[in-house]
């Protein structure tokens, strides 16, 4: 097998320790998870996470991107290119998985709440925010709405189905029998689209 250069060495570290800091961040929360775990988790120096990130914050914000981006993409695959109601039915599945997953919905509760006191990091938190809301922007793009025309512009309904989810979320840590449909029976009425179609 061929040494890796040093480039590569690197990019190899690097993600190891983003996919550690993601595992300890998702199962202890972002306070309990220190740089010091997550570089002895990985098997490396914690001078190996200081040569990749600043800080914790840092650190986390990449580990959220990847979360987010992961989510992003398993929604638009879902979605996308499917009659509504299939949409809306593979779309329910993965709600029901991952809207109030403990360690997600925690994750991004605590790390919020982080960043309540610090401007720079809520900046960087409100630019990620934004492009989730654009990727749910995009995604109810997709839906012919020429039959029902909704009753807000994509980027309103984006927010709303933002909020709701991120309400639904923290509801189901606390229960998890609050019942997912409330979301797509949202999405079905932001969409002038009755249940029963």
């Amino acid at each position: 097998m061929p040494r890796l250069s040093r480039v590569e060495s690197q990019a190899r570290t690097r993600e190891l320790l983003i996919a550690t800091a993601k595992d300890l961040f998702l199962r202890d929360g972002y306070h309990a998870t220190s740089l010091e775990k997550v570089a002895e988790a990985a098997g490396f120096s914690k001078g190996a996470v200081y040569s990749n990130f600043r800080n914790k914050d840092e650190l986390c914000l990449v580990v959220l991107d990847d979360i987010h981006a992961e989510h992003i993409k398993a929604v638009a695959e879902a979605v996308s290119g499917r009659p509504f109601d299939d949409a809306v039915a593979l779309f329910s599945e993965w709600a029901e998985r991952m809207i109030g997953d403990e360690g997600w919905t925690v994750l991004e509760v605590e790390f919020g709440l982080q960043a309540r006191r610090d401007p720079a990091l809520r900046a960087e938190l409100a630019v990620r925010d934004r492009a989730v809301r654009d990727a749910i922007t995009s995604l109810a793009r997709t839906f012919d709405t020429s039959a029902h025309p909704a009753p807000l512009p994509a980027e309103d309904m984006a927010t709303v189905l933002l909020s709701l989810g991120i309400g639904l979320a923290i509801q189901r840590v606390i229960d998890p029998g609050v019942p997912i449909g409330t979301l797509t029976d949202t999405l079905r009425s932001l969409l002038g689209r009755p249940k029963s179609e």
